[in-house]
């Protein structure tokens, strides 16, 4: 089958899925990028002409690719997020980045090392590449869409529902900010060899200080300018309201853009402002617009991305695996993870079970598999031995994805709906008509 033939299938085919598969799947133990990752295994296994997509072949296209699905994702997240920004409202956000992040990446470091036998600097930069929560994926434990039954005045733990906010906002900040510590590794790569730590206080104020504030700052600054421009004025003309939505799609190439040229780090610029947007004017009927736009465009390039993924598994990605690499790759996922997470929730007010939803559900995806694209294609001769390592780092990320794509998609909405019947109960028992 010619190349431009296929390509034009494979996207009509991931355009049909976004449309249909959300209305066939929404009541089965089945999620939507499991299909696609399957019939990508299923259509690349078939002799029909298709070239064999190689992540690290094609590494740049790669990276271009899962970027742009991760930056409309974080700005699909940040304007489900009704909850008002409060220090103390985000205290289980601020544990899952301070504490569970951490404690994954310094735990997958370990295992890379102990156990997996790595150098240092390959499995800090899986550690990395692990650690952040895949905002992409992780669509059926999120918060709900904008302005449904928000009350800007309730108590913020009675509003998206603790567990799908803590979820929702650590995917938001957590793929923003494994990039300092993808960095750490390259950087620990170059330096390796070499005497002296000067090569860290530049990693510090460069990657850490500078690019986490110019993320912060530009996102602040790019949500205010574009949320007054977009409400300056209502939409009146018909061509205006056929566009309805397109700003978010502009907003997030406009912010990212923007961000990248002062070196910072785009994807906390990106969800930075999507939370500016959302909270410009609380109630406006607008944001679900908005909303609406980003989570189309991201369901449909994320259904290219998965059926490429299927692809490459079928191309042999895993093929370089041993069970000792797929050991440590159910480790992370459902030890390292859900430990991690569950002693950054010590101390908080979250139920056991609450608790136990929010430490398991660390879905990894295509946010980690841009981190490694990143991190190999900003290798070099200096950093040789990541490069070296490519296809165990592909095999071992894309298992470690793919079972969190079939485990998390099948439990996902059974698990929520527990949690969800579990709180109902729990209000009804407690509350003061039920107790007299």
């Amino acid at each position: 089958m010619a190349g431009y033939e296929a390509t034009l299938l494979l996207i009509g085919i991931a355009i049909f899925g976004a449309v249909v598969l959300p209305r066939i799947l929404s009541d089965k133990p089945m999620s939507f990028p499991m299909i696609y990752v399957a019939v990508g295994i299923l259509l690349f296994s078939l002799p029909l002409g298709f070239e064999v997509p190689d992540p690290i072949e094609h590494s740049a296209m790669t990276e271009r690719l899962t970027e742009f699905v991760v930056i409309i994702a974080l700005m699909g997240a940040g304007l489900k997020l009704d909850r008002p920004f409060d220090p103390r409202a985000w205290s289980n956000t601020w544990r899952l980045l301070a504490i569970t992040m951490p404690l994954t990446i310094v735990a997958t470091a370990a295992l890379g090392v102990g156990v997996l036998g790595t150098l240092l600097p390959t499995a800090a930069l899986l550690g990395a590449v692990i650690a952040p929560t895949d905002p992409v994926l992780a669509s059926d434990v999120q918060a709900t869409p904008p302005t449904e039954g928000m009350d800007e005045e309730a108590d913020p733990a009675e509003q998206e529902g603790e567990v799908r906010f803590a979820l929702t906002s650590e995917a938001g900040l957590n793929d923003g900010l494994a990039f300092p510590f993808t960095h750490f590794a390259i950087a620990m790569a170059a330096a390796a060899g070499t005497s002296g730590l000067a090569w860290v206080g530049e990693w510090f104020l460069v990657h850490f200080l500078y690019e986490i504030a110019a993320g912060v700052v530009m996102g602040y600054l790019g949500g205010q300018v574009i949320a007054r421009v977009i409400f300056s004025e209502p939409v009146t003309t018909q061509l205006g309201k056929v566009m309805e939505g397109a700003e978010a799609l502009a907003a997030t190439l406009i912010v990212y853009g923007a961000t990248e040229l002062v070196h910072g780090y785009g994807f906390i610029a990106v969800f930075v402002a999507a939370l500016e947007l959302r909270h410009y004017e609380w109630e406006h009927e607008y944001y679900t617009a908005l909303h609406d736009y980003a989570v189309m465009i991201e369901r449909i390039v994320m259904a290219s991305v998965l059926l490429l993924f299927g692809g490459a598994i079928a191309g042999g990605l895993l093929n370089p695996l041993t069970w000792l690499d797929m050991a440590v790759g159910l480790a992370l996922l459902f030890v390292v993870r859900p430990v991690a997470g569950m002693i950054g929730m010590v101390g908080t007010a979250l139920s056991w079970g609450e608790r136990f939803v929010v430490s398991g559900f660390g879905i990894r995806g295509i946010g980690s598999f841009y981190y490694l694209a990143f991190a190999l294609n900003e290798a070099s001769f200096g950093e040789v031995e990541l490069l070296v390592a490519a296809d165990k780092l592909w095999a071992l990320v894309g298992f470690v994805a793919l079972t969190s794509i079939v485990v998390h998609g099948a439990s996902a909405n059974y698990v929520m709906d527990w949690l969800d019947q579990t709180k109902e109960v729990t209000s009804t028992t407690e509350s003061p008509e039920a107790s007299s």
